[in-house]
């Protein structure tokens, strides 16, 4: 018998070594594949039954060999896994088209995958795979039925970043009475590299979080689609030994600013089925592929409001920034008017509203005007249910459109959960909803169109609050395309002429192209009446017709840090528009034929006799062979025209 024994224990171990043998050599069965080929995420398990990834594009590491798995409150996957079942390839075409976005219509093909593991208690949990042209996905998933509450103590997933990749990453600030609100510096980092120069103590960094890798061949952004109720969002850890950048949950702490109740910890709970957010890996030959990609929304669910015709983008007058302690009705009715000479579809009412509107009726004057009107909110006054919904119904009967609520500053569960409710609850009163002093979207904008845009970014405000911002601001520009507002739409409230505490370096060509490089569903234009006024014809022309989504955008040139210049392209409308990232010339040569098609001439903005006020416009016929020579903190703006000039 115990020579038997012996001879059994011989085969398991010859039979052990050949599955994981196997599942080295011929890891197919546990990888998936985008269908052009490109892009593909492997799994491997070793032989203590862990769990890791790697990620290629083009069959070229992007992310090297990095650990998945979860620890629950009685339940442990992070080792003594084995595959219980692999689910055919499933292909899946989202095509659908954003109220805000690069693009009007997107339509991607994506394979999915499941791969259900077994622990060593005989637990189940999936992974769900997506490959698709623009990257790979993967996100946790407990399957079956049951009504008691599980809790996730730790989430050991990585995103190994070779050790001499570059990077910009935006620490996550500590929680505090503003933060964490996404409004930091993108850093210019090294991989592993430790948080230094935050604007405020921080804790780990935010994704989205951008990667020049592959021998700075290839471009990754970190990023994460679908959070709900279900999961808190989360952030990277800030230490990265080995380049192994680690998931971390929302703090306990981050409750300033809501009625949160204190915790022993914040970790993520829920009953079964839970499904998690997905885990998004873009990748691209070239910086631009990540500021165009949709893979954020590709995985997102599906709109969940059937009628849509309500939910218009558009541009918004705003007082707050040219007069942030003047709150009387005759300021907020000057930029209502202002809105209406200019074409705009909305102004903002923001903080010190409700006593203006008491006293002078600011929201009937803009409907009078053919404006409509948005109203400002605190978070606190949206959170509990039944007061939202009753705030919405009052807001709503009084014919405002839309609701901008402010000092969210958590990314506990609760409060992705109170997001998902404020969506919904608006959307039933036909109101859109801007978010401030926030966390980042996560694809949001599909599932809930009414949710057209949102802070979470280092905007023109921080003229008044942030002494480093004059000096960073055109870096940032350049940075944000690719990483803040590809998560989603982005409240930058762009061209801030006027000089505040801390005076702006950025030509006023510059500033004006930012309206024109973030994409927002509602730009909330800076500055005063006076310097609206002082504008050249074609300027005032340019801000009036001017979009606020594409129908087609392609990136011309795209450095990170450096410059960012676009084609966008709206009905007939098509401009090109170019912003200098650092204080120095640049030159560029594009070639015009190529986008001016069908159009005789073009229309240059650039800077004037004073490039921080003024402003130069010139008409030429279009060429193929185009130079110029951005300047330092600079900007033009083309539009293609057909006119004698």
């Amino acid at each position: 018998m115990k020579i038997k024994a012996i001879h059994q224990a011989l085969i398991l171990s010859v039979f052990g070594t050949l599955f994981f043998t196997y599942g080295k050599a011929a890891d197919e069965p546990l990888a998936l594949k985008s269908k052009d080929g490109l892009n593909k995420i492997t799994l491997s398990l070793n032989e203590r039954g862990e769990l890791h990834y790697n990620v290629t594009r083009r069959d070229q590491i992007i992310l090297s060999d990095a650990p998945l798995g979860l620890k629950g409150d009685n339940l442990d996957f992070t080792s003594g896994l084995s595959v219980a079942e692999i689910s055919p390839i499933e292909e899946k075409r989202e095509a659908y088209e954003l109220k805000v976005s690069n693009f009007k219509k997107i339509d991607h093909v994506l394979e999915h995958k499941s791969i259900t593991f077994r622990n060593s208690q005989g637990a189940l949990i999936v992974l769900d795979l997506a490959a698709g042209e623009e990257g790979v996905a993967f996100r946790y998933r407990f399957p079956g039925k049951d009504n008691k509450i599980r809790t996730i103590k730790e989430e050991i997933t990585g995103f190994h970043i070779e050790k001499n990749a570059k990077g910009w990453l935006q620490p996550y600030n500590k929680a505090g009475d503003y933060t964490p609100g996404y409004e930091d510096f993108y850093l210019p980092v090294n991989a592993g590299d430790t948080i230094s120069h935050a604007r405020n103590p921080s804790v780990g960094w935010c994704m989205p979080a951008l990667f020049n890798v592959n021998d700075h061949k290839s471009w990754v952004l970190l990023a994460e689609s679908g959070t709900d109720g279900s999961f808190p969002g989360c952030h990277l850890q800030p230490h990265s030994e080995g380049g192994i950048y680690k998931i971390a949950f929302a703090e306990k702490d981050e409750k300033y600013t809501l009625p949160l109740t204190d915790k022993e910890n914040a970790y993520p709970e829920s009953a079964l089925p839970w499904v998690m957010p997905w885990r998004v890996i873009i990748m691209g030959d070239q910086a631009g592929d990540i500021l165009l990609s949709t893979l954020v929304t590709d995985l997102a669910p599906a709109s969940k409001i059937e009628d849509t015709s309500w939910i218009e983008p558009g541009k918004a007058a705003w007082s707050w920034w040219s007069h942030p302690d003047d709150h009387s009705p005759e300021i907020y009715n000057q930029f209502t008017d202002l809105a209406a000479s200019f074409g705009f579809k909305y102004t903002l009412f923001d903080a010190g509203w409700e006593k203006a509107n008491k006293e002078g009726g600011i929201i009937d004057h803009a409907i009078a005007k053919g404006i409509k009107p948005l109203v400002w909110g605190y978070s606190s006054q949206y959170f509990d249910p039944e007061k939202r919904k009753e705030r919405f119904k009052e807001l709503a009967h009084m014919g405002v459109k839309g609701v901008k609520i402010d000092f969210w500053c958590s990314d506990r569960q609760e409060v992705m959960a109170a997001l998902q409710s404020v969506f919904a609850d608006a959307a039933k009163e036909q109101l859109m909803v801007n978010l401030h002093g926030t966390t980042a979207p996560r694809g949001w904008q599909r599932t809930w169109p009414n949710f057209v845009t949102a802070e979470a970014i280092l905007g023109t405000e921080s003229y008044f609050y942030e002494p480093k911002f004059p000096e960073k601001a055109a870096e940032q520009n350049t940075v944000l395309p690719f990483t803040r507002n590809v998560a989603g739409p982005a409240d930058y409230t762009p061209f801030a002429l006027t000089f505040r505490k801390y005076r702006r370096m950025n030509t006023a060509v510059h500033e004006l192209a930012t309206a024109m490089t973030y994409t927002s569903g509602i730009i909330h234009f800076a500055d005063s009446k006076e310097i609206f006024d002082a504008l050249p014809l074609e300027v005032k022309d340019l801000i009036k017709d001017m979009p606020a989504t594409w129908d087609k955008t392609e990136s011309v040139m795209a450095e990170p840090g450096k410059a960012l210049v676009l084609y966008r392209q709206k009905d007939a409308l098509s401009y090109i528009v170019g912003i200098n990232g650092k204080d120095k010339e640049l030159p560029i040569k594009l070639n015009l034929a190529k986008y001016g098609k069908g159009y005789s001439k073009f229309r240059i903005i650039t800077e004037g006799e004073d490039p921080l006020m003024d402003f130069k416009i010139e008409t030429y016929p279009i060429v193929a062979d185009w130079s110029y020579i951005l300047a330092p903190k600079g900007g033009f703006i083309i539009q293609f025209v057909n006119e004698e000039s």
